[in-house]
């Protein structure tokens, strides 16, 4: 069997516009499954929301305001530059206020992974609020979290403090 440059040609392009179909088909799959997974991502997270307020309702808390806004301003080489934070919820118990931070999933609600630490660092500074939940949505725990004060003066320098002033006072009674 003879094959003509029009057949060889029609092959070709037949193997060509194949291969273009297939790597057509692969990356529409490859976009619609990032879809999917984002899509159920944010519906997991929508029902651990919701989980939530149902726990801290039955600890105690009432829920004060849902996706709460507050910027922080950093100030970058002199110019001060405005930065949203939103929390998950913002709630109130005895008179407290707190920053409720929702997570789902193995690893988010640990509050010493990276990314969570992290969050829990700034809304301590953008919310004036009296302390932090990490609420673990999954496993139905609300755990308060304290950041660290790096600059908060010590127990042990009051004391010293006490006891020279203390000390003044009684070598001035004596004298």
């Amino acid at each position: 069997m003879e094959l003509d440059a029009r057949t060889i040609g029609a092959g070709i392009f037949g193997v060509l516009g194949a291969l273009a179909l297939v790597q057509t088909l692969r990356l529409a799959w490859r976009a619609g499954a990032r879809r999917w997974t984002l899509a159920r991502r944010f519906a997991r997270a929508r029902r651990g929301e919701s989980d939530a307020e149902a726990l801290l309702a039955r600890a105690g808390y009432r829920v004060l305001a849902r996706q709460a806004r507050a910027s922080l301003t950093y100030v970058v080489d002199g110019t001060p530059r405005a930065a949203r934070v939103v929390a998950d919820l913002l709630v109130e118990r005895g008179g407290r206020r707190f920053v409720a931070e929702v997570k789902t999933g193995e690893r988010a609600p640990d509050p010493l992974g990276r990314a969570t630490r992290r969050q829990l660092l700034e809304y301590a500074h953008a919310f004036e609020a009296e302390g932090l939940l990490l609420v673990d949505a999954d496993a139905g725990a609300v755990r308060e979290v304290a950041t660290p004060r790096r600059h908060a003066p010590s127990a042990r320098w009051a004391w010293l403090l006490a006891g020279v002033a203390v000390g003044w006072a009684l070598a001035t009674l004596l004298a």
